[in-house]
């Protein structure tokens, strides 16, 4: 396990049940490690996907597993890699810890996959991180926005493509605070991600001057939203900071919209929403400002191949978790065929500082310091109906490279 301090190891323990307490949850499963035949040439090379697919983020997850099918179609239509067929298995993480740790031996031990991508939650992150390095397979995270997986928590084997909780509260907070003022109160879910998520923007918004009046915590998965917002409003806000994703930030949003927070003038925003914007703010105005991990309206000739690519298949317009399925699986596959090897070791050297076509404006690549990918965070104004492509008017493009790591996530020692 890589080195923490003690006080953020038990900080990280404990928000996780204890999880992480000197790997004792990895070993349970794990027992012993053990090596792994070589593949022949004629098998196919395996990418192993842990996803939420039974959670309040299962429909992200399913359009996370699109994007990569997407990608693995692209390059199994030009032969593969390495002469060799591209294969995806996947398997529900269900938000939660111990299973996300079976599934993934499941697939190390049983399936033999040759390399480890997903995960939405930041305790399930973490642990398949663990696991990973000791059984010497790469990790690629796409979902999770935990600024310690590439800090204090870092791992020589895993890599993390989705922009973290500090690089997108960064770059939405300046655009709140113009919006709405500096009188905030947040409802944050009470998972791990979602307190990265509130002291993200905290640390921001105090750089912005922003006075936070108040906090509700809310049960992960928590669909009725009334009590919360009645408390945020007895403290007159100017703005509702909502640290939700998935199916808790729609629940989220209907209550804003059914309790008439727009007309007196209380703004909603937060550092990360989706496509799920429109269905219940009933595809009106005032849907708020918000960090965005990428958008359809972004004119670039790879975001546009990729565009078309999910259309033909899926018949659908491609969303900001099924760009970080493909692009992530892409970058996969991509570091397999310059290593000329699925070795981890070989891996970890091909993707490690290395600029790719991240599908963005701006530069796309992963830090050798800490295997963050540093790249553009978007930030939209939402309207429920479509503007174009997607329900946002982009109001800025921000360059990773302006959005500095936080302090507070520790120092990433590989």
């Amino acid at each position: 396990m890589n080195r923490i301090s003690r006080r953020r190891f038990l900080q990280l323990s404990a928000m996780t049940g204890g999880a992480l307490l000197c790997g004792d949850l990895v070993d349970r499963v794990l027992g012993a490690s053990s090596d792994h035949a070589v593949a022949s040439a004629a098998e196919p090379i395996k990418i192993g996907i842990l996803d939420p697919l039974s959670s309040p983020y299962k429909t992200s997850s399913i359009h996370d597993v699109h994007g990569a099918n997407v990608a693995v179609d692209l390059f199994n239509k030009r032969g593969g890699v390495l002469g060799r067929p591209v294969a995806i298995l996947e398997a529900d993480d269900a938000s939660n810890t111990e299973t996300a740790i079976k599934a993934a031996t499941k697939f190390v031990r049983d399936d033999r996959v040759d390399v480890l991508m997903g995960t939405f939650n930041a305790d399930c992150a973490l642990v398949v991180s663990e696991l990973a390095k000791k059984e010497n397979k790469l990790f690629m995270v796409t979902g999770s926005l935990l600024p310690e997986l590439t800090g204090a928590a870092c791992s020589s084997h895993t890599f993390v493509f989705m922009p973290n909780a500090s690089m997108m509260a960064q770059a939405v907070v300046p655009h709140l605070v113009k919006a709405y003022g500096t009188r905030w109160y947040m409802l944050t879910t009470s998972s791990l991600d979602g307190k990265a998520m509130a002291q993200a923007m905290v640390t921001a918004g105090q750089a912005h001057g922003v006075e936070f009046v108040g906090e509700t915590l809310v049960p992960f998965g928590a669909t009725d939203f009334t009590a919360a917002f009645t408390a945020a409003k007895d403290k007159h806000p100017t703005l509702v900071v909502l640290n939700l994703y998935g199916w808790d930030l729609v629940h989220a949003l209907k209550a804003y919209t059914k309790l008439e927070f727009a007309k007196e003038k209380i703004g909603v925003g937060g550092m990360i929403a989706g496509e799920q914007i429109g269905r219940p703010l009933g595809y009106a105005n005032n849907a708020g400002i918000w960090g965005l991990i990428w958008d359809p309206k972004v004119n670039t000739e790879g975001s546009k191949q990729f565009i078309r690519a999910v259309v033909d298949k899926y018949n659908h317009t491609p969303t900001s978790r099924c760009y970080l399925g493909y692009a992530a699986m892409t970058q996969i596959l991509e570091a397999i065929q310059r290593a000329g090897t699925t070795g981890a070791a070989a891996l970890i050297k091909a993707l490690e500082g290395r600029e790719f076509d991240g599908l963005k404006e701006g530069r796309s690549y992963f830090q050798a310091s800490n295997h963050q990918h540093m790249q553009d965070v978007l930030v939209g104004e939402a309207y429920g109906k479509e503007l174009g492509l997607g329900h946002y008017k982009i109001l800025a493009t921000v360059p990773g490279d302006r959005l500095a790591a936080p302090v507070h996530a520790g120092v990433c020692q590989l």
